[in-house]
């Protein structure tokens, strides 16, 4: 989308060189990368960045209003409400589909939103491995509020560990080592020194918590939590001495209970030129004439799960629970990456931190996907190359 840098990643780009690239990865990290890393970063032009962040704060300021909590109240459900809920997400991450307006500007329209912490340790650090592979010029940056990679990983590793000393502070996941995202979890480590504790190896004393390491057990002092309660919810047979939903001693760095309120139960409440109209199913008198331009997303799912991109006023009417759906636009995602066989679609996701005692959450950097497939999911871009997760790089 610059012209300049594209041109000059182009020209140094070879299958080899990405081969290359991929095997430092795992000469760094061996074995922990589990999904598709795309050929190449994203290169956002400044019109576009300042417009991506525009359309952040216009979210931001739905999210702080002081009744955002009782329209959300419905969002979580009863039986995975956690206690001791703080007072504004500390995690804040929007997605948006890179499109072209009526007058064919480039703009964002907003797709998901999570309250709920997406891969902010390997997005710092895969601009690093681009740049030792390919000619990427100063003028372009990953980060929107620190000047460094160095300065990033400071404001986080203060923001995780909250004081405490880090073997005090757990990455808490079910079952990390499977994860397709523990590359992720091995870069927190290495970068913030948490480690990733199953939910299963968690002990329970009382209103106290400890994990074991070395044969000690070391009292749980804060939780950086990535467990989500939809997988959770796959292994009813589990042992545990700690669930989720446990009135316990510990302080949450981002609580549970935003990843339900601040998600795609929260699209029908924002309005404004990049966001497209959303609406709560069962609300609707009369469906839109024009459903086709509608995809239908179950409320209560993550990665894209049940989303159907194609329905009919008969099919919306036969749901026994529309309380459980949205509809929401479809937005034209304008192919805008250029790749040596064609244009690539692309969608933004800015990463914010909300510290506890801060009055604004901070922009800090943001990761992208690229799809040659119908929907940004893996599952829409099989056997496809110019696809997969990668670095937005942010003109300066």
């Amino acid at each position: 989308m610059i012209p300049e840098h594209r041109q000059r990643f182009n020209a140094a780009f070879s299958p080899a060189s990405y081969q290359e690239m991929l095997a430092d990865i795992d000469r760094q990290l061996p074995g922990q990368l589990d999904f598709r890393v795309a050929e190449t970063p994203v290169f956002i032009p400044a019109v576009l960045r300042d417009k991506l962040i525009a359309a952040g704060e216009s979210i931001i300021e739905v999210i702080e209003q002081p009744n955002f909590k009782e329209l959300t109240e419905g969002s979580i459900p009863a039986h995975q409400r956690v206690p001791n809920e703080d007072q504004h997400p500390e995690f804040l991450t929007f997605d948006f589909a890179v499109c072209r307006d009526a007058a064919g500007e480039l703009e964002p329209q907003l797709i998901e939103m999570q309250g709920f912490p997406s891969l902010y340790a390997f997005q710092s650090w895969l601009p690093t491995v681009f740049k030792q592979h390919y000619p990427i010029a100063d003028t372009v940056s990953p980060f929107l509020a620190t000047l460094d990679f160095q300065g990033y990983q400071e404001r986080m590793r203060q923001f995780i560990l909250g004081g405490e000393s880090a073997e005090n502070v757990i990455l808490l996941e079910l079952f990390p080592e499977q994860q397709k995202t523990r590359i992720d979890f091995a870069l927190s480590k290495t970068l913030w020194g948490i480690e990733a504790i199953c939910l299963t190896k968690v002990q329970r004393q009382g209103r106290a918590l400890f994990y074991e390491k070395n044969g000690e057990l070391i009292k749980i002092k804060r939780i950086y939590n990535r467990v989500i309660f939809d997988e959770l919810a796959r292994y009813p047979e589990l042992d545990l001495q700690f669930n989720l939903t446990d009135d316990v001693d510990v302080t949450w760095v981002g609580h549970p209970n935003w990843f339900f309120r601040i998600s795609k139960y929260t699209l029908p409440l924002l309005h404004g030129p990049f966001v497209p109209p959303s609406y709560y199913l069962h609300q609707l008198a009369a469906y839109p004439e024009d459903l086709e331009n509608y995809v239908l997303k179950p409320l209560f799912s993550f990665a894209g799960a049940g989303v159907r991109l194609h329905i009919t006023a008969e099919e919306l009417a036969a749901l026994p629970d529309k309380h459980n759906y949205l509809l929401q636009r479809k937005v034209a995602y304008e192919p805008v990456v250029q790749s040596p066989d064609g244009l690539v679609k692309c969608e933004i996701r800015l990463l914010y931190i909300w510290p506890k005692g801060e009055a604004k959450p901070q922009l800090l950097t943001g990761l992208s996907r690229l799809s040659r497939g119908e929907m940004i999911g893996v599952d829409f871009n099989k056997d496809k190359d110019w696809v997969g997760g990668t670095t937005p790089l942010f003109e300066r």
